[in-house]
């Protein structure tokens, strides 16, 4: 840190003879005496000015002294980059900003006389300065004290010092006599510095041509070093006594810009201040937009807000949007595992928010943007040219769709342009699933195959059913809890790595592991070879074939899977519940008088939920095999289910969607607005959109209400799936296939905007590269979760049960959503059902959202 100093303006001595010449003396600045240091380390809580940044307007001021000398007074507390950014002059060419109070000099036009006198000046001028070289260079002129003029030049800066007593006599060029000393202030000797050498003569100090007279504002500069230490010395009483009575007697200008330094420096903030619990509670009276403003205040602001988790939690709650706490805990664990592998953010980044407040965002834009946003952006293309679109992905900002022309396209979003066309298989595909870069396809022509989605290679090709790949659905490693021996209950993730499981119209289902990326690639029996027949495939070649789950009478219609339960539903009018890593069938369960088309798993509730031709939904208990709800009200075919946290949503062919409780079975509402069967359907806990009769609609889970059409006049809707801001719709019009595509999102904020879809969830997935036992029991741990894709297909063509009508297909939905296909002359085409997010390998959740210093369920019973 710099000291003190005062920069003395420019003194301008004129002396006339024959001719006029000007002499400006420049003087280097008068350092002052530096301030003392504290006497020992004083706390900042109790002196907040100590090391506080005076304003500019006191860091640099003006001076004049007796007489009209001027000068500069300049803090040391600020580098001097800071003060020659102050002095910047802006400036062009032709042009200059001027500053604050400085005034416009206006030249007046010269004439052509006065433009001939000024260049003959300038002429003589010139000539003068050449002779003064010469001159410089005499020793005579040097010594010359018989009062010649002097040389007509600028002199050189000088410096200005205290140190000395007397003048430095060596210097031949020495500045003006030394200033007497003011009272009260250090011994003052020379305050004129030593000069640079010169060759011309300065002169001679004298009291009368001093550069300024000491008065008082000099004499207070000087003497502040003592002033403070006296003042430190002084009882705090005393100390406020003297500053009032200073203050009591200065002017409303001073007393402002003293306001100006103690008002920010006083100010509290109470949010650092006081306890988080305090913090929290007083932050939950804040409604969201006022929280979000709050956020942008400061970095401390916004890492309090952002970090609390029971504050957002309590805020989903009051909102209306907290949903059990089994999708929320999965998210909150899948965020937290990508944050595992990113690793830390920079020491200059902002904090990472809560999970919760992620979650809270994302609800709050889907139930506001969805709803209100009646306009949003539209793309729409033509794909497959026209056929039928069976099934319709919606994965990491892909959208992948299968037809029954035997290819599987990728688009962008974006633009709709044709990123890749998977081509090898050999009859129509009818069951898709997605994880990150891997696809798994099931087709007529009775092969499943495995997709690099980057590169669009087939990698994989699995053989052994005999008849057409119905369903397929990928299974992800989990935490769960299992009962043990002696009624107590351990946590176990299973499965060990990712699975595929495949139903078939051979009666058959069939469990996979699921290759990870690099691993051997495996083409089964007659996979590229049109003469051989993959039904023949002897699977104990096939290192990734797991286990063949037998026990159905005819076609695997439906299958949802989920840790180690997989629920099937058969034309055989069972429903049959498996142990995946057994091979068990630890129940058939039966009721269901025709033909079961769809099924849905609630591990939650540890039931699952089964739709059938005989118009019925039932609902059964895992752990008993009992039904114990048979939800009736559907007149016709009912193979449309979906399920969300609150609500299981059942669409059938005659033209309506009903809500239902899962936990009660009582109906909740029922949707009718459509006039023919219901061919697509997809739901979360705010929304259903289902198409049919040529119009895609969007429904108020809620209250029931038709919020508005997305598609009309139009042939029919294939497929519809939405995962966040993304909505997708397969639809056929002019005897074209088309997919449309509506982007909900509005401003840059909604960049945030998460989808609750897998896509979160099996980011990155790696499973540890472990062998594979012969137990199944493959000993591996699985970094990424995610929620569990089930693909149901749709109607086969060689399906006796399918009329003459079009065909169609499901694919699979976000993680609390379904999404399924209906025939129009009364015959259900299948679809597809969505499951919510699997916990992660995370700390366990805690369901109890108190403190050990706060009861929290006591706050959200204050009635806001």
């Amino acid at each position: 840190m710099s000291r003190p100093s005062i920069y003395l303006a420019p003194s301008v001595n004129t002396t006339v003879v024959t001719t006029t010449t000007t002499t400006t003396t420049t003087y280097a600045p008068i350092p002052l005496p530096p301030l003392p240091p504290p006497s020992s380390p004083k706390d900042p809580k109790q002196y907040p000015l100590l090391n506080a940044h005076l304003p500019r307007s006191l860091r640099k001021f003006s001076l004049e002294f007796p007489g009209g000398a001027r000068a500069t007074f300049e803090d040391g507390s600020q580098g001097e980059l800071e003060m020659a950014e102050e002095d910047e002059v802006v400036a062009g060419r032709g042009w200059r900003m001027l500053k604050r109070g400085e005034e416009v000099r206006r030249e007046q036009p010269v004439g052509l006389v006065e433009a001939i006198e000024r260049y003959g000046r300038k002429r003589s001028h010139s000539i003068g300065s050449e002779m003064e070289g010469v001159e410089a260079l005499s020793p005579t002129l040097v010594n010359n004290t018989n009062g010649s003029p002097p040389p007509r030049k600028k002199a050189r800066a000088t410096g200005l010092d205290l140190r000395g007593s007397s003048m430095n006599t060596t210097n031949a060029a020495a500045p003006p006599s030394p200033l007497p000393s003011p009272n009260g202030s250090p011994p003052a000797t020379n305050i004129w510095p030593s000069a640079p050498s010169s060759t011309a003569s300065s002169p001679q100090p004298s009291a009368s041509n001093a550069p300024f007279q000491p008065d008082i504002s000099l004499s207070t500069l000087m003497t502040l070093p003592n002033i403070l230490s006296h003042f430190n010395n002084l009882p705090q009483p005393l100390q406020s006594h003297l500053l009032l009575t200073l203050m009591r007697h200065s002017p409303l200008s001073v007393l402002r810009t003293l306001h100006s330094v103690l008002t920010p420096t006083l100010a509290r903030d109470f949010l650092t201040l006081l306890p988080p619990e305090l913090t929290s509670i007083i932050l939950s009276y804040l409604p969201y937009s006022t929280l979000a403003r709050a956020s942008r205040v400061s970095k401390s602001w916004r890492a309090i807000i952002d970090s609390d988790p029971i504050l957002w939690q309590e805020l989903l709650k009051t909102t209306r949007i907290w949903f059990g706490g089994e999708t929320e805990r999965a998210f909150s664990d899948a965020v937290n595992a990508r944050r595992l592998r990113l690793g830390a953010p920079g020491p200059n980044a902002l904090p990472l928010p809560h999970p919760f407040k992620i979650l809270f965002k994302s609800r709050h834009l889907t139930r506001t943007r969805w709803m209100n946003n009646n306009n949003p952006r539209r793309l729409t293309f033509t794909a497959h040219g026209a056929a039928v679109v069976t099934c319709l992905l919606f994965s990491h900002n892909r959208i992948i769709s299968a037809s029954d022309d035997h290819s599987i396209h990728v688009y962008c979003p974006l633009t709709g342009t044709q990123l890749r066309s998977l081509e090898g298989h050999e009859g129509g595909v009818w069951a898709l699933a997605a994880t990150k870069n891997t696809l798994v396809s099931g087709s007529t022509d009775r092969t499943v195959r495995v997709w690099n989605l980057a590169n669009g290679r087939c990698t994989h090709v699995f053989g052994g059913h005999t008849s057409t790949v119905r369903c397929l659905a990928i299974v992800k490693p989990e935490w769960l809890e299992v009962e043990i021996e002696g009624g107590g209950v351990r946590r176990e993730k299973w499965p060990k790595r990712s699975l595929i499981v495949t139903g078939s119209r051979d009666h058959s289902l069939r469990v996979w592991t699921l290759p990870r990326p690099g691993e051997a690639e495996y083409m089964c029996y007659g996979a590229n070879d049109s003469d051989g027949d993959p039904a023949e495939e002897d699977n104990n070649d096939n290192p990734y074939h797991l286990r063949l789950l037998t026990g159905h009478e005819q076609a695997v219609r439906a299958l949802a899977a989920r840790g180690r339960t997989l629920v099937s539903g058969s034309y055989d009018c069972t429903v049959r519940v498996w142990d995946i890593i057994d091979g068990v069938c630890t129940w058939t369960l039966t009721g269901h008088t025709q033909k079961v088309y769809s099924v849905v798993l609630d591990p939650v509730r540890n039931q699952c939920c089964s739709g059938s031709m005989d118009g019925t939904v039932r609902i059964w208990n895992l752990k008993t095999g009992q039904a114990v709800h048979v939800l009736q009200g559907h007149t016709s075919l009912v193979g449309l289910l979906g399920l969300s946290p609150s609500h299981l949503v059942s669409a059938a062919a005659d033209s309506t969607l009903r809500i239902w409780d899962p936990t009660t079975g009582q109906m909740q509402h029922t949707l009718a607005a459509h006039t023919g069967a219901i061919t697509c359907f997809q739901h979360d806990e705010f929304k259903v959109l289902s198409g049919s009769d040529g119009t895609l609609k969007m429904w108020d889970v809620r209250d029931g209400s038709v919020v508005r059409d997305l598609l009309t006049n139009i042939t029919g809707v294939w497929q519809v799936v939405f995962d966040g801001r993304w909505c997708v719709a397969a639809s056929n019009r002019l005897d074209q296939t088309h997919l449309d595509v509506w982007d909900f999102g509005g401003d840059d904020d909604d960049q945030d905007w998460v989808g609750e879809s897998n896509n979160l969830s099996d980011e990155d997935e790696d499973d540890d590269d472990v062998d594979q036992a012969d137990d199944f029991d493959q000993g591996a741990h699985g970094d990424g979760v995610s929620d569990m894709d089930i693909v149901e297909e749709a109607l086969d063509e060689d399906d006796p049960a399918t009329g003459p009508a079009w065909n169609s297909a499901g694919s699979s939905a976000g993680p609390s959503s379904g999404q399924d296909r209906v025939l129009t002359d009364g015959n259900l085409l299948d679809g597809r059902i969505t499951r919510s997010s699997a916990p992660i390998q995370m700390p366990p959740f805690n369901d109890d959202d108190s403190t050990p210093t706060r009861p929290r369920k006591s706050v959200s019973n204050r009635g806001r």
